[in-house]
């Protein structure tokens, strides 16, 4: 789901509306809050589009970019079953 790319982590994930977009970007807030490592992100409407990269470390990805990812990646799954 996260590509590595231009030394950042991407991923967009699309959602039923708005509601739920938001409602994943709060528990994300709150997994980013626990790592102490806070994403890049964008919203319109159903699509919720992240950046990871860490900053403290040239703006590279680091290990703290793919724990957060997996995370990320699993909640999501908890919205879209």
């Amino acid at each position: 789901m996260f590509i590595e790319k231009e030394n950042k982590l991407h991923a967009t994930f699309t959602f039923k509306d708005f509601q739920e977009a938001f409602g994943f970007m709060t528990q994300v807030a709150f997994l980013a809050e626990q790592h102490n490592h806070h994403p890049n992100w964008s919203n319109v409407w159903n699509e919720v589009e992240i950046n990871l990269t860490t900053h403290d470390a040239d703006n590279t990805v680091t290990d703290k970019d793919w724990k957060l990812a997996k995370d990320i990646i699993e909640l999501y799954g908890r919205f879209s079953d």
